[in-house]
């Protein structure tokens, strides 16, 4: 993981001539909206498998702005979501986890193309009660995106999406999420 994130930190180095007056999620306004829907994955992995899917899905509404992150184009924003289980499988009960969030985060773009771009995100933030899976209300969100620029106002984007206590407490088998997202841009 190490080597991983060392080659993505070089790459994106490269293309920060490029990228700083280019920012890939807004181009050039300065607002944007987004509704993310996500789907569940048992597995306590930052970069989960796509196997084990669950009935734990996750609503995600989030308002951003431009801004830079070591010359490299970024956005910050303010995150409201739901989780939503139902039933059990994989011997969690995942209706317990039904649990309203906030957070804030920062995605930051390491690569991008003319309609295209990778990113990934850091966040963190509170839910609103802690459980068995994750010990703590306290959380800390990682993100993985590839998105695609539908027209200069609408992105379409794709992520991987993990949010865990970051072992502050005893208990973190953390909350993993494959899904989609349309933001638009004003």
């Amino acid at each position: 993981m190490k080597k991983l994130f060392a080659f993505l930190l070089v790459v994106s180095f490269c293309f920060s001539a490029y990228a700083k007056d280019n920012n890939p999620f807004m181009g050039n306004y300065e607002n944007q909206v987004a509704f993310n829907l996500g789907q569940g994955v048992n597995s306590g992995i930052i970069v989960p498998p796509p196997v084990q899917f669950v009935p734990f899905y996750l609503l995600h509404f989030q308002y951003s702005q431009p801004t830079t992150f070591f010359k490299l184009p970024a956005r910050q924003s303010i995150n409201i979501g739901q989780t939503l289980g139902f039933g059990t499988k994989y011997e969690w009960h995942w209706d317990k986890y039904t649990i309203p969030m906030i957070f804030l985060s920062e995605d930051i773009a390491l690569l991008q193309g003319e309609k295209w771009f990778f990113s990934t995100g850091i966040g963190m933030g509170l839910q609103a009660q802690q459980n068995e899976r994750i010990g703590s209300k306290l959380i800390f969100q990682f993100k993985l995106i590839y998105g695609y620029k539908l027209n200069d106002k609408l992105n379409l984007e794709m992520f991987i999406q993990h949010f865990s206590n970051a072992n502050t407490a005893i208990e973190n088998n953390s909350y993993a999420f494959y899904g989609l997202g349309l933001s638009y841009n004003f």
